[in-house]
């Protein structure tokens, strides 16, 4: 059974196809899904890394390129390409492809034997999971209303959010079982490569729900041409807008990014938690943050949306991007119940952001357009926001006298990131379109 009502449209024959009728929640909750598997495997490795750091002989420097780059750059080179073909080819068997190269990237982690055979697993797991979300967001945003696409855009980021929650939680808890004598049968693993075989499972399962998710029909189609210069000058002619809006989200993407990678070792190292305490705590921070930060950011955009005030969508991300400034210094405290308070204030507003530049995206773009650009925010996302953090984070390190001081770096960038996310979303709403795409 088909579990969207709308139906399938070539994407050069969209001006035919008449509006929407109803948001095809059953398909929207589906997508939510699909992402939340490719979140988890996304951050899967986050737990486990100082225990492959000691396995593999690996330094700060390595694992930050294992963790950063080793996604950002082939994301990068394919994330144009990737745009176009989701504006004009079926995206749910890009979906399925992306989904087998994540998982092969899970099940080649477990198994790597050195530093070069870790970095190629990784970047497969990287460029599946994250190349997977602007093709969501196409997709979801065909399956919903544009008056109800700020909530539905809030399954989706509750699916990004709560995939990589799980990654902790659950690798902490497995790692930590394995670790004290448990074991896969017929495996004879080291516990963190036991942890990662069992994610590469875990993700072949979540697969196949994609067989019963119905290629949407586009909607909100400007201009039907397949032109990729013509996408690129209409984006163009918007950089007012979305270039601040690229600097305020790219910024955000830094800061979680750089939290993300080493939340877990400043836990271990400077508090003395031990690694499943540590990965459960920061998946637990992680699960509330994915519940509440889009809740509040679905309700706000669409509030925002309806306001009379210019780039009234935005008001949300100001806000918690403000919150974000201070919230960054979570790295210096010293006890455990206000390091995980200040943690969560920071992810829970990077949760809302996310939210709000996607709904933006989504609303203010037109659909012919909305691939294009999202690629193009992948590219600078992957490069500057996932790939260059954790390296700027151990390069500080170093630079203030080793990797004993990896939490005032993180820190550091944690701070200077949320102050730009913050001017980026103030210029982005000045310049924001008087009228959204109609719907």
């Amino acid at each position: 059974m088909a579990l969207a009502t709308v139906t399938t449209a070539d994407p050069t024959d969209a001006g035919a196809v008449s509006p929407i009728r109803q948001t095809a929640w059953r398909a929207v909750l589906l997508v939510a899904l699909i992402v939340m598997a490719a979140g988890t495997v996304r951050l899967a490795f986050s737990p486990l890394q100082e225990a492959a750091k000691a396995d593999l002989g690996l330094s700060d420097y390595q694992i930050s390129l294992v963790q950063g780059l080793a996604a950002a750059l082939p994301m990068a080179l394919i994330a144009i390409p990737l745009g176009w073909l989701t504006d004009h080819t079926k995206r749910t068997r890009l979906i399925f492809i992306l989904g087998l190269t994540w998982t092969a990237g899970m099940i080649g982690t477990a198994f790597a034997q050195s530093f070069e055979a870790l970095f190629v697993a990784r970047m497969l797991a990287g460029l599946g999971s994250m190349s997977v979300v602007p093709v969501a967001i196409s997709v979801l945003a065909d399956l919903s209303l544009p008056q109800s696409r700020g909530r539905a855009m809030l399954f989706l980021s509750m699916g990004n959010t709560l995939g990589p929650a799980l990654a902790f939680v659950g690798g902490g808890a497995l790692f930590t079982a394995f670790a004290a004598g448990g074991s896969l049968p017929g495996v004879q693993l080291s516990a963190w490569r036991e942890t990662a075989l069992v994610f590469g499972i875990a993700s072949t399962l979540l697969m196949l729900p994609l067989f019963f998710l119905r290629e949407p029909a586009r909607h909100e189609v400007e201009d039907s041409s397949n032109s990729l210069n013509a996408m690129i000058r209409a984006l163009w002619a918007r950089r007012r807008f979305l270039a601040p809006l690229f600097v305020g989200q790219i910024s955000v993407i830094m800061a979680d990014a750089a939290a993300g990678v080493w939340a877990v070792p400043v836990l271990q190292r400077n508090l003395g938690q031990s690694a499943g305490t540590s990965a459960a705590l920061v998946g637990g921070l992680l699960l509330f943050a994915g519940v509440i930060g889009p809740v509040i950011g679905g309700f706000v955009a669409d509030r925002g949306h309806r306001s009379s005030v210019r780039g009234g969508i935005l008001i949300g991300a100001v806000a918690a991007s403000a919150i974000g400034v201070p919230a960054a210094l979570f790295p210096l405290i010293g006890s455990v119940p206000a390091f995980t308070l200040v943690l969560f204030l920071l992810l829970a507003s990077g949760a809302v952001t996310g939210l709000i530049t996607a709904t933006s995206i989504a609303v203010l773009i037109p659909n012919e357009e909305r691939g294009v650009c999202l690629g193009a925010f992948m590219i600078l996302g992957a490069l500057i926001g996932l790939g260059l953090s954790p390296v700027l984070v151990s390069l500080g390190s170093q630079a203030l006298g080793g990797e004993a001081h990896l939490a005032p770096a993180l820190a550091l960038v944690g701070v200077v990131t949320s102050i730009l996310s913050l001017v980026g979303f103030i210029l982005a709403m000045r310049n924001a379109p008087d009228k959204p795409v109609a719907g």
